[in-house]
């Protein structure tokens, strides 16, 4: 199929409407960010704010990590101290009064402070207490200092269990005779503040990070929904709605001043679009008057006679005028729906019908070339298909691709038009032939206004056939795709679906 022209048929006469002036930019409304979390998580914005989040807490845990290393470990080396004084003491008895005075100091120190904080344990070679305030040797090997840390249970009153085990620390030697002592200190208030402050840590780095990626989360959903403001509005003009601008809040920030320069963008587009239309349509609907004039004058001439030769070339002459008409009211036609002025006219429809009708009228074009023209229902049985549209301009949008499959199809081949509902929940109505079709490459480019694939343009038409379906496609928010038949082109037209049924199809007209 390649694009071709209207059918002279059904024109408007009426000249394209003027472009209706730009819409004045709407305010943003500030309010809460409601956006879908798959675009925040998504967005740039959110992942920035990762990056900071995992920075900052780094920072949080080497900050708390210095705290816990200046509190907790200070302690230790206060214990230490202490278990190093209590050595020097117990070693300064030692050495003036031998192991008796050694062993009588231990038993005051261990009978005035039995559950105190000092630890203090002589034993025999077979590590079997002799002195002290705990009942057996520790087993745990020291290390390379003699420091070691061990378990204690708390004795309790005469008769009962033995308490809740606790920590402890200690440093143990080698006394003359084999002997070994143990001196320590009970370190469960270090244990228990190191506990404090390990939660502590904990809580503020988990709060940190919360804190951080619910601000983060905040502010990409902020960001995301003014982008997503863009993005609608930028849709929107795609769809051919070049009125509409991004809105703003007057705040003077990076994306209100973004916003503000765009508008200025679109609103220069516009002007040129519209100007550039404008002209077209003009000379469109200023030449379409004398066109006409010469037209009927030329008709009226050919009634008188002026002999075969003349006759002739008053016919050529007419058909001339006839095609350039058509070109000019496919312009206007254009034009007309491209301006939007026809959706006052969308109601829902039966488009199995509409494909009927169509079908209908250009059966006996087919018939001349011996070709088939057929009708696909939905596959579903008794399912009923609804759109919301122009049908007249559905109608001539069909028509159109009809036209075109016909005039580029050999003679007998096929044409098939055919109406489903997808997937996505929309009503495909198609048109499809068995002729030479279109080369990918060429896909886009035949939807643009006098475009042919026939660069010699032997064959009628002037290119506009699928600009109007386009503009169609477009009014009603519908999808145009072009597809490879094989044989042959399909082209797709994807409307919005307005109810999904179960009754029985009315019968063609």
């Amino acid at each position: 199929m390649s694009p071709g022209p209207q059918r002279a048929g059904g024109a408007e006469n009426a000249a394209a409407a003027p472009a209706a002036p730009a819409e004045p930019i709407p305010k943003r409304r500030v309010g809460w960010p409601l956006t879908r979390p798959r675009e925040v998580l998504a967005s740039f914005t959110f992942r920035l704010t990762l990056l900071y989040a995992v920075l900052l807490a780094g920072s949080v845990v080497a900050l708390l990590g210095f705290i816990y290393w200046s509190t907790a470990g200070y302690m230790a080396r206060q214990t230490d101290a202490t278990i190093e004084a209590e050595i020097q003491g117990l070693a300064e008895q030692y050495r003036r009064r031998g192991l008796s005075g050694l062993t009588t100091l231990l038993v005051q120190r261990s009978a005035q402070r039995p559950t105190g904080a000092g630890v203090y344990l002589l034993a025999d070679t077979e590590y079997r207490p002799l002195v002290g305030n705990i009942d057996a040797w520790p087993d745990v090997e020291p290390d390379r200092d003699g420091w070691i840390d061990f378990r204690l249970r708390d004795a309790l009153d005469a008769g009962a269990a033995l308490g809740a085990e606790h920590a402890a620390r200690g440093k143990v030697f080698r006394l003359r005779g084999g002997l070994h002592l143990l001196v320590g200190r009970d370190v469960r208030e270090l244990t228990a503040i190191r506990g404090l402050i390990r939660d502590a840590l904990g809580w503020g780095l988990a709060m940190t990070v919360a804190l951080a990626l619910a601000g983060g989360w905040l502010m990409s959903a902020g960001v995301v929904r003014r982008i997503e403001a863009v993005n609608q509005v930028g849709r929107e003009i795609m769809e051919g709605d070049l009125s509409r601008r991004i809105p703003t809040d007057d705040s003077g920030d990076e994306l209100d001043q973004l916003a503000v320069n765009l508008n200025r963008m679109l609103a220069r587009i516009e002007t040129l679009m519209t100007s550039v239309r404008q002209v077209s349509d003009n000379i469109a609907h200023d030449l379409r008057t004398p066109l006409s004039r010469l037209h009927t004058k030329l008709s009226q001439l050919r009634d008188t006679d002026l002999g075969p030769e003349a006759a002739e070339g008053i016919d050529e002459a007419i058909t001339d005028a006839e095609e350039l008409l058509g070109a000019f009211n496919a312009l206007l036609r254009i034009a007309r729906v491209e301006s939007g002025s026809r959706r006052a006219a969308f109601a829902d429809l039966d488009p199995v019908v509409l494909l009927h009708d169509v079908a209908e009228l250009y059966e006996p074009l087919a018939a001349d070339k011996e070709q088939r023209i057929e009708v696909a229902a939905p596959t579903a049985p008794g399912a009923v298909l609804r759109v919301h549209g122009d049908r007249d301009l559905l109608f001539q949008a069909l028509a159109n691709l009809v036209d075109n499959a016909i005039k580029y199809t050999a003679p007998g081949g096929s044409v098939q038009l055919g109406a489903e509902l997808t997937a996505g929940g929309s009503v495909a109505l198609s048109v499809a032939d068995s002729g030479p079709g279109i080369p990918p490459e060429l896909r886009g480019k035949v939807l643009q206004r006098f475009y042919r694939i026939d660069a010699s343009r032997r064959a009628p038409g002037h290119g506009l056939g699928l600009s109007l379906v386009q503009a169609v496609a477009q009014l009603h928010g519908a999808t145009l795709k072009l597809d490879d038949a094989a044989p042959g082109l399909r082209v797709s037209l994807a409307l919005p679906a307005a109810a999904y049924g179960n009754n029985q199809h009315r019968e063609p007209r």
